[in-house]
């Protein structure tokens, strides 16, 4: 759902302040970066920065450190617990639903049962709070954007787009985990047969994933994906979207135009895949609600209040 801004950059001025009431274990009310790492063990999580520091001349390109951003509470348990192992498809529920939006789009309701969304979430924290984790981008005017992001597999970002190979902080992106790419792939599958021509939608393997945040309120603004290889795009091999936390209003299209787009509500657990004739539509997402986080998620995980969503593509 994320990962080119060719039309319009991100809009998040319906989102005002900086404060963030979190009512479970803990408060956000703290300082985001007074985070307590020493828990972690991953070798490649043992570095944190805590003070923006210029790394100049990694193959030509200027490079940042800066505070981690964390999106599990600090006091949760999941925030020093190792990532859930997928066991089988332990991640996907067995009752799913879905809904056709047009050839080659179709929208998997509730598919990502809580455990997986828990997984997800552990795995974007683990890595989110690391070098190269999730940061604010800025846009092409060099204003931060509303929402932190970070890459698996390529390096993008919405002003450099995959021409810049390090992340911020000059580290290369990691692998996709394979849990991500195992839920891109079975998604994907699952969707074929729910469809009359399977062809319509491509498989395809995942080698890019961007993960963003997104406070409540916030939104993004209507464009294509359209970065990827000219191969990719003349394929229409699919973007895999999985929406984790409160609920979105998803609009979608192939024009512009506001009275003819469509839309649909995003919430907790679902996968939205758009490939085939679909690859290019104009999308964005009107708003990030209060609403639509599930109690057994929002028990489990005690992630703060707002939006991951985890695009997976092919390049």
């Amino acid at each position: 759902m994320r990962g080119n801004i060719e039309v319009d950059e991100i809009a998040m001025d319906e989102f005002e302040g900086d404060e963030i009431e979190y009512g479970g274990c803990g408060s956000w009310e703290e300082k985001e970066g007074d985070v307590d790492t020493s828990s972690f063990s991953l070798g490649t999580l043992k570095h944190y920065f805590t003070t923006p520091i210029n790394v100049i001349g990694i193959r030509g390109w200027s490079y940042y450190k800066e505070d981690p951003f964390d999106i599990i509470h600090p006091s949760h348990p999941l925030h020093s617990a190792p990532i859930p192992v997928l066991d089988d498809s332990s991640w996907i529920n067995e009752k799913i639903s879905c809904q056709i939006l047009g050839s080659g789009m179709i929208l998997l309701k509730n598919y990502i049962s809580i455990l997986g969304q828990t997984g997800i979430v552990s795995t974007c924290q683990k890595w989110g709070v690391g070098p190269g984790g999730l940061y604010e981008p800025t846009n092409r005017y060099g204003h931060k954007l509303r929402l932190h992001m970070t890459s698996f597999g390529r390096n993008w970002d919405p002003v450099t787009r995959y021409t810049k190979p390090l992340r911020r902080d000059g580290s290369e992106p990691p692998a996709i985990p394979y849990e991500l790419v195992y839920l891109a792939e079975t998604a994907i599958k699952d969707a074929r047969a729910h469809l009359d021509a399977p062809d319509e939608l491509p498989l395809m393997c995942p080698d890019i994933c961007i993960v963003n945040f997104y406070p409540i309120g916030g939104r993004l603004g209507l464009h294509q994906d359209r970065d990827e290889s000219s191969d990719s795009l003349g394929k229409g091999l699919p973007v895999v979207s999985i929406s984790i936390g409160k609920a979105s209003e998803f609009w979608y299209g192939h024009t512009r135009e506001d009275d003819k787009l469509s839309r649909v509500l995003l919430q907790s657990g679902d996968v939205l895949i758009f490939g085939g004739k679909s690859r290019l539509i104009f999308h964005g997402v009107k708003k990030i609600t209060m609403y639509g986080t599930p109690m057994s998620f929002a028990e489990a995980c005690s992630m703060r209040p707002g939006l991951l969503n985890v695009t997976l593509k092919q390049f």
